[in-house]
């Protein structure tokens, strides 16, 4: 999404190096571009970790480009916001358009030069297309709330902070109204979410660490 405001701090670079760690041997042995998602709840750091990991794999020679699931909701971002105060019941997954997002993954994890995919300019409550060039590129990112459903994927991490843990961040990045609305908002995606962390293959934890995870199981 274009227009969004990222805070990159000590803590995301951190647990970009420790996903790196854990994956990049994975990621060099496999045979088609590997995709990976990062997942979790509003203001969580799922764009922050994107960015940060970047340019972890690009001192590894590794070259990747970043899907935001930002891009694949139905409206754009004030559109939306507005929407739901009109209808608190619409927040969910049915806002966003997870099966565009899979088929895109398809066709850019099985060796195609590009991907035609949404493009959202936060500014300009948009929703355009953009052509994402994948020529050189061998890792696919790809985050979001709800992108632990996403099937045309090799490995899932999910970021284990609630909506209560990123109050400041979400104050800090300003993005929306800080009201009652948006608490109910996102108490409802919490309920969601939740459920999502068993099918990571990583956790992220509270404090930035990062955990493998046996998928199905509760990482306990």
């Amino acid at each position: 999404m274009r227009g969004d405001k990222l805070i990159i701090n000590e803590e995301h670079v951190r647990a970009a190096r420790s996903i790196l760690g854990h994956l990049l041997p994975v990621i060099l042995d496999f045979p088609e571009r590997f995709v990976l998602t990062i997942a979790g709840e509003s203001g969580s750091g799922k764009s922050e970790l994107s960015f940060a990991l970047q340019p972890c794999l690009e001192e590894e020679y590794v070259r990747s480009v970043i899907v935001q699931q930002d891009d694949y909701f139905v409206y754009p971002p004030k559109t939306n916001a507005a929407r739901r105060r009109v209808d608190i019941n619409q927040v969910g997954v049915s806002e966003v358009r997870l099966g565009l997002l899979d088929d895109n993954l398809e066709v850019g994890r099985h060796g195609h030069h590009h991907i035609t995919k949404p493009l959202v300019i936060f500014d300009e409550d948009l929703v355009t297309e953009e052509e994402l060039l994948l020529d050189g590129v061998k890792v696919i990112i790809v985050d979001g709330t709800y992108t632990s459903l996403l099937q045309n994927v090799d490995r899932h991490i999910f970021i284990d902070r609630t909506y209560v843990d990123t109050k400041e961040t979400r104050k800090r990045r300003a993005r929306e109204l800080q009201d009652e609305h948006l608490e109910r908002v996102l108490e409802i995606e919490h309920r969601i979410i939740a459920q999502h962390r068993a099918l990571a293959d990583l956790i992220v934890t509270r404090e930035y660490e990062v955990e493998e995870h046996e998928r199905g199981g509760n990482g306990t």
